[in-house]
């Protein structure tokens, strides 16, 4: 692959992180900006990541959109050339051009649903952040008045608040790691198979517009010399059904990753004996999105798939999870620090941050 073992970089050496974040692209200060600044220390660098992916996912609608509008215009050439076998080739080819444009935008829908797990993580460290700083504080003050006064009779007080204070820290910190595997695991389980089904649709669709390639002729001819009428009419057409059944039977063959979130009550603490039964613990399953009703295959008149059932759906594809209009970018439910565990100083928590 041509990397090191690690992104992260190093003293003295240009590559890694340190690289990357040179030739990142700059983009404009805004609000989200000043609040990304004002973030708590513990989920400054996750907020940072997941405000870039914002950007990602919407690069990739662009794509989505600019290749629908290269298949029209290819269309529309191909009429403009007066050519049959030229007219009716590219009338095709533009369709496969728009569908694996539209396969972009499921992608960027399903990156959208990553980026929802992530911000649970974001919203559970930035929760924990004031127990730590509490049980900081108290720390400090006790050292400081073991420095000033030694006898004086409020160091009991602060050392029993720092018993306490240690005591949710601890509950508060077993929470966020809980979260953090668990979420980690869920939201890249997301990732990665959405970028197979991607790359699988978009091969299929590939090798059927090169198939379309094969039906025109290409044999030169002399001036005054006609070319022939183009036969091949119904072959196109079947392509372009091929290519609709394709999609249609594509499913997930990778192995699904084995989660244990089954084990992790409500108040994201293991569950004890006794409940553990009840919970199921297992690879999480998988199947392939269905091509999306509108498509540009659908519209030469391909019906569409049949429904699939909900429970045999991968999370990054149910219904509910996909988020191809604007109401995608309100900010998802929060996963805190459970509040009859964690009695900390109640500071104000920053806004949360789609």
């Amino acid at each position: 692959m041509n990397r090191s073992l690690s992104i992260r970089s190093k003293k003295g050496d240009g590559s890694g992180a340190g690289h990357a974040e040179k030739s990142a692209p700059k983009h404009r200060f805004t609000m989200a900006t000043l609040r990304g600044m004002q973030q708590p220390e513990l989920s400054r660098k996750l907020f940072k990541m997941i405000k870039t992916e914002n950007h990602v996912i919407n690069a990739y609608e662009a794509a989505s959109r600019e290749r629908v509008a290269i298949g029209t215009q290819l269309s529309e050439w191909g009429e403009s050339t007066g050519d049959d076998s030229v007219s009716e080739i590219a009338d095709k080819l533009g369709v496969v051009l728009a569908e694996i444009g539209e396969q972009e935008d499921v992608f960027a829908q399903n990156l959208e649903d990553y980026r929802a797990v992530l911000k649970q993580i974001r919203n559970t460290e930035s929760s924990v952040q004031p127990s730590r700083d509490h049980k900081t504080k108290v720390a400090d003050e006790i050292q400081k008045l073991k420095n000033k006064e030694p006898q004086s009779t409020k160091l009991v007080q602060l050392e029993q608040e720092l018993v306490r204070a240690e005591a949710q820290n601890l509950v508060a910190e077993a929470q966020l790691t809980n979260v953090t595997r668990q979420k980690l695991k869920e939201a890249y389980d997301i990732h990665f198979a959405a970028t197979i089904e991607r790359a699988e649709k978009q091969i299929m669709l590939a090798r059927h517009g090169r198939r379309l390639l094969n039906l025109l002729d290409d044999t030169p001819i002399v001036p005054g010399d006609s070319r022939p009428a183009f036969e091949y009419g119904h072959e196109a057409r079947q392509v372009l059904s091929d290519a609709e059944e394709d999609l249609r039977d594509w499913h997930p063959t990778v192995e699904p990753v084995p989660t244990a979130s089954g084990l992790l009550e409500q108040n994201l603490m293991p569950v004890v004996a006794g409940s553990a039964a009840n919970s199921s613990v297992g690879p999480v399953p998988g199947a392939g999105s269905p091509p999306r009703s509108g498509s540009p295959l659908q519209a030469q008149g391909i019906s569409e798939t049949a429904p699939v059932a909900e429970d045999e759906i991968h999370p990054a594809y149910r219904k509910g999870s996909g988020s191809g209009s604007p109401s995608r970018r309100e900010a998802s439910g929060s996963t805190a620090v459970d509040p009859g565990l964690y009695t900390g100083p109640q500071e104000e928590a920053p806004a949360t941050v789609a």
